[in-house]
């Protein structure tokens, strides 16, 4: 709650979005981060085979971990595997000690304990967005999400085989 005179705090609005072609095949993903009138774009990539889940878990972890002090985020994401497994199996797994319901481990737990980690230093409110439904900023997230893809492959056929 703000005094009289006070503003209120900005929140930080994220879009994330991740893309494989292939899955598993190379990966990108995207981010579109917007506070206080001003926003800034991030993508990365990875040449070797990863899948589409790991790439969403990376562009949420990317745009938390890249935010320098405690901040209250909006972030919206079409990936129903982020926004479940935040909302309700993350809690499950970390109880049952990295664990699903059916005793099996936890794919991708490394993410998933990266994305815990960075999420618990900011109030995050997750928000699913349909994707590919012309929502501009999950749109602009998926087109940083494949520029990231093409930069990674790009990089790796321009090294050197040995």
């Amino acid at each position: 709650m703000t005094r009289a005179g006070e503003s209120a705090p900005s929140v930080v609005e994220i879009y994330t979005d991740g893309a494989c072609s292939g899955n598993p095949g190379p990966g990108g993903w995207g981010v579109l981060l917007t506070y206080g009138g001003r926003s800034r774009e991030m993508c990365g990539g990875e040449a070797t085979p990863t899948t589409n889940n790991r790439m969403e878990l990376m562009a949420a972890i990317q745009a938390l971990e890249s935010l320098t002090r405690r901040s209250t985020v909006q972030l919206h994401t079409d990936s129903s595997y982020v926004r479940n497994g935040v909302m309700s199996w993350l809690p499950t797994w970390k109880r049952n000690g990295w664990k699903t319901a059916s005793k099996q481990p936890v794919k991708n737990e490394d993410l998933w304990r990266r994305l815990d980690a960075a999420a618990a230093k900011h109030d995050v409110h997750w928000l699913w967005v349909k994707g590919h439904a012309g929502n501009p900023g999950n749109e602009r997230a998926d087109a940083l999400a494949n520029q990231g893809m093409a930069e990674a492959v790009a990089r790796s056929r321009a090294q050197p085989r040995r």
